[in-house]
């Protein structure tokens, strides 16, 4: 058991920052939103100005009838009486009553016989000439300030622009509404989906939503069964390999009794039962689930400490010291605890195969921070092969470190080999945190 020794520790550089894309619920609501504010302005901009139009027109009108009045008393040789202070009087000979006014080339054009509508500052002035007079032609001016002239206008604006974000607002609740239900459909697809990756092959769908995602997902439903199919055969392929090879064993067994150099024998022996141990953990492993739930977790303090208990008689019987150092509470790991069980049994089982009796060794169990990790180090001759996971020593096939490797890294995490404090090999199991 060689290699670098692994200490335990956060697992890897902290997660970049990456801007997160727009969900689809949020896309449909933004289409939605931008697409009624269009149309809207659309049509509410337009209709703005004909209400600011109509407005100006009426304010117009109105002071076109208050001049044409004011002119037919003029031409009967009345003074009108206004009580705005907006109408004027420009008489022929360059008198004048009513509101104080200047006399502009607006009113020297009107006093030629021709009534109109002019600007003016700060609004429009309505010019109405009366021919007929002994003076001359008279000319009535009334002033509209702009204020008359946009009054309300502001008021049906406000009015415009509630009963458009009020549009905006319905037609965002009902694109709401329409989008939770296509992602809800799609979210249950993806949580399905997640399950079967995380190992859960029995794990279906019950398609809903549009038509076109009630084919994914029973596409992905044909998806898992197949997965599954896949995954029986394959334990059975490897279970019945496995059972074939106890007749070769066996045969080898008889014709390793049958040498007579005792220490042959038993080298071949020893080599013998450490392949049909390993026959039996291809068994086992090929008898086991798949995986135990989607989220498997296991106490490796206690599971720990359970195994190094089982091994303890046989490490008695051999002479052997045990250093065991446990944390003082639990540790949870996200392994299957049969799986975390017979990984330590491989590396325990490495230890009282390939060191001599009376050898010492140690396990420990730290936890860093979220990480957890199991480590198991020996005084004996360490790895003939330093830093090879599959060459372990003389004699040995290896599965057994595979074992415990493969499960490591099933839950995400490493095994490390190394030269351990007691001289000899050291192998050490990291554990992320659960997720």
């Amino acid at each position: 058991m060689t290699g670098a020794q692994h200490g335990i520790g956060a697992g890897g550089a902290g997660a970049r920052a990456a801007a997160t894309p727009l969900g689809v619920r949020a896309q449909v609501n933004l289409l939605v939103a931008a697409t009624t504010a269009v149309i809207l302005a659309a049509f509410l901009a337009p209709l703005g100005i004909v209400l600011r139009n109509t407005a100006e027109q009426r304010a117009i009108a109105d002071a076109t009838t208050r001049a044409q009045a004011a002119a037919a008393l003029v031409a009967l040789g009345r003074v009108p009486q206004d009580d705005t202070g907006s109408l004027t009087v420009f008489y022929g000979d360059g008198t004048q009553v009513g509101a104080d006014a200047v006399r502009g080339p607006a009113v020297d054009l009107a006093s030629r016989g021709h009534a109109f509508t002019a600007q003016a500052a700060g609004g429009v002035e309505v010019l109405v000439p009366v021919e007929g007079r002994a003076d001359g032609i008279a000319v009535i001016r009334v002033f509209v300030p702009d204020q008359t002239l946009h009054s309300g206008v502001w008021r049906n604006w406000l009015l415009l622009a509630t009963v458009g974000l009020t549009l905006v607002g319905l037609s965002l609740l009902l694109a709401d509404r329409l989008g939770r239900r296509l992602v809800g459909s799609v979210t249950a697809l993806a949580a399905t989906a997640d399950r079967l990756a995380a190992g859960d092959p029995m794990v279906r769908v019950t398609p809903a939503g549009p038509a076109e995602v009630r084919r994914v997902g029973a596409e992905l439903n044909r998806l898992a069964a197949r997965i599954d199919d896949l995954l029986r055969a394959e334990r059975a392929e490897v279970a019945d390999l496995a059972h074939r090879l106890r007749t070769p064993l066996t045969a080898l067994r008889l014709d390793v009794d049958t040498i007579r150099d005792p220490q042959e024998q038993q080298r071949l022996a020893a080599d013998v039962d450490s392949l049909t141990r390993e026959v039996d953990e291809l068994i086992r492993t090929a008898r086991r689930p798949v995986r135990e739930g989607v989220h498997p977790v296991a106490d490796l303090t206690a599971t720990v400490a359970d195994r190094v208990a089982f091994w303890s008689a046989l490490a008695e019987e051999s002479g052997r010291s045990v250093d065991l150092r446990l944390p003082a509470g639990p540790v949870p790991v996200p392994v299957p605890t049969q799986d975390l069980a017979a990984a330590l049994d491989a590396l325990l089982g490495n230890v009282f195969s390939h060191t001599p009796d009376g050898t010492p060794f140690a396990v420990s169990v730290r936890a860093a921070g979220e990480w957890a990790g199991v480590t198991v180090h020996d005084a004996g001759p360490g790895f003939a092969a330093p830093g090879v996971v599959d060459q372990p020593s003389v004699g040995s096939t290896g599965l057994g470190l595979d074992i415990a490797r493969r499960t490591a890294q099933a839950a995400g995490g490493t095994m490390r080999l190394g030269r351990g404090p007691l001289g000899g090999a050291l192998v050490a199991l990291t554990f992320p945190p659960l997720r």
